[in-house]
């Protein structure tokens, strides 16, 4: 399991776009990396439209924001344009990103088990180091749970 003071594992995936997205783009900045279950549920959408609304906030701190989950580019693209996303979606069908960051694990939802994406949000330094991880996520209040 991940600690804060760990350096961040690498990711070397794709964005909605098809585009190759890995963590050293970012160096030098914040990065907000987000992992959420899936796109277009009511959790995630309201997760990732705070995190919208409040953007201008975020970059005017120093933050990139990115989000992942395991859903294809299109599906990405669709979220995004449904909900005027500004930032990045990484596409981890694969699962290689979700298990580095080890956020792919057993879930319980009704008395049923099951493998999904658990919603943890890492904040990454300048330098990819983990400064902060949230695992309780308030959805309606994460940009506040990121700034603090």
């Amino acid at each position: 399991m991940l600690k804060i003071g760990d350096k961040a594992p690498g990711i070397n995936s794709i964005d909605q776009n098809g585009e190759a997205i890995t963590l050293e783009q970012f160096k030098g900045k914040k990065v907000v990396l987000y992992f959420y279950p899936k796109d277009m549920t009511p959790g995630c959408t309201v997760q990732s439209c705070n995190l919208r609304d409040n953007y201008q906030m975020l970059l005017d701190k120093g933050y990139v924001v990115l989000g992942c989950s395991a859903d294809s580019p299109e599906r990405h693209i669709k979220f995004i344009e449904k909900h005027e996303l500004p930032f990045p979606l990484i596409s981890d069908e694969s699962k290689e990103v979700l298990n580095a960051y080890g956020v792919w694990g057993l879930k319980k939802f009704m008395g049923k088990e099951y493998m999904g994406i658990i919603r943890t949000t890492f904040v990454i330094d300048e330098n990819g180091v983990i400064e902060d991880i949230i695992t309780k996520v308030k959805t309606k209040e994460h940009t506040a749970q990121i700034i603090k």
